[in-house]
C-alpha cells in the first residue's frame, strides 16, 4: 500500500548563512524520510531536493522549519538566493540584506526557473554576475545586475542594472524586476531571453517609472 503513495519533491537547504552548511540534528531529521534505496539530489543552488509523502507535506516541511531547514518548491519558481561565505562577517557583508531579499522573493512563481545571487564583496564567490540576477557589495551600497548565463554558448555575464542601491531601493527594484518577467514572459522563457527580448533600457525605464523606488538617484 505505501508504495501507492504519492510523492512531492520539495528543496530544502540550512538557510542563509556563513556558508551553505548542514547540521547534525537537521541531516537526522531528513534521514527520517529517505529509504534505504532511495537518493537526495544535491544541486548547484545550494539545495537538496528530497521527495515526501504528498499527504504528509505539510507537517513534514513544518518538522524540517523546526530544526532550521529552510524549504521551497521545485520547478518555476524563484530559487532560494545562492550566496557568498560571509568570511568578513554578517553586518559588514551584509547578510541582514541576504536575508530579506531571500525572504521576499524565493518561492515566486516565474515563468521559468530563475536563480538569483548575493555576495558581501568584489571577489564575487556568491557567483552574482553569472546568474540571472545578482547582488554585490560595494563599500556602503549594492550593484544590481541582471541577464547573466552560466550555462550553454552563450553563456554571459549579467549586465550592470544599477548601482550603489540603498537596502529598501535594492528590495524595490528586485520585486519590481520579477514582478514584470512574472506578467510579461512567456511561458518557459529564461530570464536571460526575456531581458533579450524585452530590453534592458525599456525594463529599466519601467523601473524608473515606478514611483519613489529610485529617490533621485537616476
Amino acid at each position: 500500500m505505501e508504495e501507492n503513495i504519492k510523492k512531492v519533491k520539495i528543496a530544502i537547504n540550512g538557510g542563509i548563512g556563513f556558508g551553505a552548511k548542514l547540521n547534525a540534528k537537521q541531516l537526522l531529521t531528513i534521514s527520517k524520510y529517505i529509504g534505504e534505496d532511495e537518493e537526495i539530489e544535491l544541486t548547484t543552488f545550494q539545495q537538496l531536493y528530497i521527495e515526501v509523502p504528498e499527504n504528509q507535506k505539510v507537517e513534514i516541511v513544518q518538522e524540517f522549519e523546526s530544526v532550521g531547514l529552510a524549504c521551497y518548491p521545485v520547478g518555476n519558481y524563484v530559487k532560494s538566493l545562492r550566496t557568498c561565505n560571509f568570511c568578513k562577517g554578517e553586518e559588514q557583508e551584509g547578510m541582514p540584506i541576504a536575508k530579506e531579499i531571500n525572504r521576499r522573493i524565493a518561492g515566486r512563481p516565474v515563468p521559468f526557473t530563475l536563480r538569483p545571487a548575493y555576495t558581501g564583496c568584489p571577489v564575487g564567490c556568491g557567483e552574482p554576475l553569472i546568474n540571472d540576477i545578482g547582488v554585490m557589495k560595494m563599500k556602503n551600497g549594492y550593484d544590481l545586475y541582471i541577464g547573466g548565463k552560466a550555462k550553454g554558448g552563450d553563456a554571459k555575464a549579467g549586465e550592470l542594472f544599477m548601482e550603489q542601491l540603498e537596502p529598501e531601493q535594492l528590495y524595490a527594484i528586485i520585486e519590481k524586476v520579477i514582478n514584470i518577467y512574472a506578467e510579461e514572459g512567456k511561458k518557459r522563457e529564461p530570464f536571460s531571453k526575456f531581458c533579450n527580448r524585452y530590453g534592458v533600457d525599456n525594463l529599466k525605464h519601467s523601473i524608473m517609472g515606478a514611483e519613489g523606488i529610485l529617490n533621485g538617484i537616476y
